[in-house]
């Protein structure tokens, strides 16, 4: 929002997703919408502070501002790098919306894609019981 924090990501993944659970509702005010970028091909330069969320991730945010930058797996460096920070989305199309059943009913993204339930997002990143 402040401009105190420059990303580049030289190759921006195929994907664009979107997360409704609750910790990314709390953290964003809606469900945070990321594009994918590598621990390799991802720099952010400035005020990014860090907060480990949980056993398996952190989330970045400026700190001049407190604009949310990105979420990041810990066992490989992935990121989530909040879409509004490129423009139009950097090209992007919706993929995925996980945790579909926290969904608020008034949230509603338009066209085809999948959409994981709680259950579903667990399994797909290998995750035994939420932390």
């Amino acid at each position: 929002m402040c401009g105190a924090v420059t990303v580049e990501v030289a190759k921006v993944a195929d994907r664009m997703n979107a997360c409704h659970c609750s910790m990314c509702r709390r953290w964003t005010g809606s469900a945070f919408v990321v594009v994918h970028g590598t621990a390799e091909d991802t720099t952010f330069d400035g005020p990014v502070k860090v907060l480990s969320s949980s056993d398996w991730a952190e989330r970045g945010w400026c700190d001049a501002c407190g604009s949310a930058l990105f979420y990041r797996t810990k066992h490989d460096g992935a990121y989530g790098i909040a879409a509004g920070l490129f423009d139009d989305t950097a090209g992007q199309t919706l993929t995925i919306e996980y945790y579909i059943d926290r969904k608020p009913a008034g949230f509603a993204f338009a066209g085809e894609h999948t959409r994981l339930s709680t259950v579903e997002t667990l399994a797909h990143f290998g995750i035994s019981e939420e932390e």
